[in-house]
């Protein structure tokens, strides 16, 4: 029983027995949380892929020696399934700007904790300079053509074939071979989060802390600015974004001199980019595992899709009249 074992866990690093333990939600995570009550309050994690833990291990106590806000870990169990690390409490970044996503109007202090954000961003990305050694990552040590694919093949067998449209598969195919080229032409030596989101930042006595960075690897920084700014139901208006960009590449300034127009133009990729891997992952845990969240969130997605393809892309001759036919006329995946 995993609460036995996390309770043994408990023992031996505080040498008490917990009071309670309480199973948490575990939102899309395969991953399986409870909190832990008695000498400290802690959280205990049970993951199915001894691997996947691993990394999760590995990265928290690098970042932690680099100064990083995540969770430290306080003790693994010998076969890799459970681990107890720090409580940082309930608050999500996603939860603290509530208001602002409903309205679609954030207030000055909402504003704060998002700048915040894309201030703390350069120094996880760029800390994987001092050392960091990408073998412990998982599935795979670094961004490639062969993870580009998965993400795309995601898309078009999760969301685009269940979505009823008929399309050419090797005209796709080309237009994906060209982004696969776009977004690899650049050589990079950064830490790239993967899941950078509101939802994987928590709030904790208004300092923000970095969590679930257990699928990052070396990649570029463009799609950890993509994934944030562009999640689905956060909502942020045109202008919103371009002020977090601004806050982004000032906050980067120690580490590179990034150059403002061609930053743009290949952050727009990564944004159409992980905009599909988003909906690959939509259409099969709402699809497939009938996980609520993630219906609701395929219209947002889709308007992000909408707007974004008014930006043009120029590139992709076959995918784009695709995606914008697909934006318009939506999906058929139900409850």
């Amino acid at each position: 029983m995993i609460q036995d074992g996390l309770a043994k866990l408990y023992y031996t690093f505080f040498n008490s027995t917990p009071e309670r333990i309480e199973r948490l939600s575990a939102a899309g995570s395969n991953r399986e949380y409870f909190r832990l009550y008695g000498t400290q309050t802690v959280i205990g994690v049970y993951g199915n892929s001894p691997e996947e833990n691993q990394a999760f291990v590995y990265l928290s106590s690098f970042f932690k020696k680099n100064g990083i806000p995540v969770p430290e870990v306080y003790l693994f169990s010998a076969n890799h399934m459970l681990y107890l690390q720090e409580d940082l409490g309930d608050v999500l970044l996603f939860d603290a700007i509530a208001e602002g996503r409903q309205k679609g109007l954030f207030n000055s202090q909402e504003k704060k904790l998002l700048n915040n954000a894309l201030e703390l961003l350069p120094a996880i990305q760029y800390g994987g300079r001092n050392g960091l050694d990408y073998s412990w990552c998982y599935p795979q040590p670094s961004f490639n053509r062969r993870s580009i694919f998965w993400d795309l093949h995601y898309f078009k067998y999760c969301f685009l074939k269940t979505s009823g449209l008929e399309f050419q598969e090797d005209k796709l195919e080309d237009d994906f071979e060209e982004m696969a080229a776009l977004l690899l032409e650049e050589p990079f030596d950064t830490f790239m989060y993967r899941d950078f989101q509101s939802r994987n930042v928590m709030v904790k006595e208004n300092q923000l802390h970095l969590i679930d960075f257990q699928g990052g690897r070396k990649g570029p920084v463009y799609y950890d600015v993509a994934s944030f700014l562009w999640q689905a139901k956060a909502n942020y208006p045109d202008d919103l974004r371009e002020e977090l960009i601004e806050c982004y590449l000032k906050a980067s300034q120690p580490y590179t001199q990034p150059d403002e127009k061609k930053f743009r133009e290949k952050l727009k990729h990564f944004v159409l980019f992980r905009t599909l891997q988003v909906l690959g992952a939509y259409g099969f845990r709402g699809g497939f595992e009938k996980k609520p969240h993630f219906i609701e969130s395929i219209p947002f997605a889709l308007n992000n899709l909408k707007h974004l393809l008014n930006q043009g892309f120029t590139q992709y001759n076959y995918l784009v009249p695709l995606l914008t036919e697909l934006s318009e006329t939506g999906t058929n995946i139900k409850e």
